[in-house]
């Protein structure tokens, strides 16, 4: 028996033209730039640092975060998009049936991890006031801060979806997940699919048939909370900030370990996955960048000048 049950179906973007939708997805990741820049801009006015470097920081953090996000995902779970529907990788479209307005979905986060990595690296080549750790040390506040709302966009868009719940006091139906646009209209003959969509909430037959899954997204969204918390107090609260490397390696740890965690909750991700030893894709893809952060937070010196 589920203490909390919930049927989601959610409006998922407000319809502007055509095929053309602001989908809150989408607001989600705003949400995320715009307070990682407020982050950002309180970090580098405590510690004296020009704010003319901060624009062309969030400049390099947006690309390099949307690009690497973009590629990880078709490379490590949806690679047949290269040959099946090669401009989709790039643009906010999916032509493979006609053209059709998507948004950019398909976003991996250890994608966006490598490319904020090599994004912050290009940055300090150009920018050179701080070395590329003492960075890294403090994007990963704005960076954990967004990870909380782009986990709540995945669950808004019925995305990510958990795995069966069985007895588990938790349990969300998701509805749009169950039933894709086509069957949706199909079954219930409706045209307008957010129509058809309600008109499947309000059917107790044909919502019997999906099954209770773990909000796995809201489990990690607010895990993510805490791993914000703890990187900010290690920062604001304590002399971790002046180790180099240290919060760079923490935010590692955490992050990853508990993706690793919850992706025992959670369905396997497009049509390619791993399962090695009982580990999917996500868990082989955390593990590395666990063990580069206890380097980082354990072993890694800086080096010091000659003199």
């Amino acid at each position: 028996m589920h203490l909390l049950k919930l049927d989601w179906n959610p409006v998922t973007g407000i319809d502007i033209i055509g095929n053309l939708k602001i989908h809150f997805y989408s607001l989600m990741w705003v949400a995320a730039f715009v307070i990682g820049w407020y982050i950002m801009k309180r970090v580098f006015t405590k510690e004296k640092i020009s704010l003319d470097y901060l624009d062309p920081l969030f400049i390099y953090t947006v690309l390099a975060t949307m690009l690497g996000a973009r590629l990880g995902h078709v490379l490590f779970y949806q690679s047949e998009l290269i040959q099946e529907d090669f401009f989709s990788i790039f643009l906010p479209f999916s032509f493979k049936n006609g053209i059709e307005f998507t948004g950019f979905q398909g976003l991996a986060s250890h994608g966006a991890a490598i490319g904020i990595i090599i994004g912050m690296y290009l940055y300090r080549k150009k920018y050179n006031y701080k070395s590329i750790l003492w960075i890294l040390d403090r994007i990963v506040l704005a960076v954990a801060s967004g990870a909380v709302f782009i986990r709540i966009g995945n669950f808004i868009n019925s995305e990510i979806i958990g795995k069966k719940s069985g007895d588990f006091p938790l349990g969300v139906r998701f509805i749009q997940d169950y039933y894709n646009k086509y069957e949706a209209t199909q079954i219930t003959g409706i045209k307008d699919i957010q129509k058809a969509y309600d008109a499947i909430a309000n059917n107790s037959a044909l919502l019997e048939a999906i099954p209770y899954r773990h909000p796995a997204q809201l489990y990690e969204s607010f895990c993510y909370i805490f791993v914000f918390l703890i990187l900010l107090y290690f920062y604001a609260k304590t002399k971790k900030s002046e180790q180099t490397g240290f919060l760079f390696g923490l935010f590692l740890i955490l992050l990853w370990s508990i993706r690793l965690v919850i992706e025992f909750f959670k369905e396997p991700q497009g049509e390619e996955y791993i399962n090695w030893f009982g580990l999917n894709t996500g868990q082989w893809l955390s593990i590395p960048f666990i063990l580069i952060g206890l380097y980082f937070m354990f072993v890694y010196k800086p080096k010091t000048a000659v003199k």
